[in-house]
């Protein structure tokens, strides 16, 4: 990393486009499902709240969360739910809209595989002096390697 700063900034604006990315395309799901369903905005966003929702409890003396879906189900919930969405923008003709939708479902998708490779890469570079030193040395195949002895006369 030679140029921090640099680095850093870039990696605001980033954080910052995707922000704006997930903010717009969550006030169009709720727009069309208020269409789907003929109620209001309010009323489409506080179903999807409720839907998607989970909160801190406690089960058998342990802190956990729970919420309305099952773990398994929320992702392919949230995946069918923007594929819907644009589906629907891509029949209304407005790319603009898809565009941003499409964007987000690329995002949700590899988010585990992301967050995976940038904590390796992370926690490589951060525990590197340990993984060094029981790494296997590498056999260079043109020594010649022998044992002499001396002997006595």
């Amino acid at each position: 990393m030679g140029k921090p700063k640099l680095t850093i900034a870039i990696a605001l604006l980033a954080l910052a486009a995707l922000a704006t990315m997930m903010t717009i395309t969550g006030y169009l799901v709720i727009g069309v499902l208020a269409e789907f369903l003929g109620t209001s905005r309010f009323v489409a966003g506080l179903l999807l709240g409720c839907v998607f929702a989970r909160f801190p409890w406690i089960r058998n003396g342990k802190p956990c969360i729970v919420g309305l879906l099952p773990k398994l189900l929320r992702l392919p919930l949230m995946a069918t739910l923007l594929a819907f969405c644009f589906v629907h923008f891509l029949m209304q003709s407005d790319v603009a809209a898809a565009l941003c939708i499409g964007l987000t479902i690329a995002f949700v998708l590899g988010f585990s595989w992301l967050k995976k490779v940038l904590f390796a890469r992370v926690s490589s570079s951060v525990f590197n002096f340990g993984a060094r030193r029981n790494a296997p040395v590498a056999v260079d195949n043109t020594v010649i390697e022998g044992e002499f002895k001396e002997m006595k006369d």
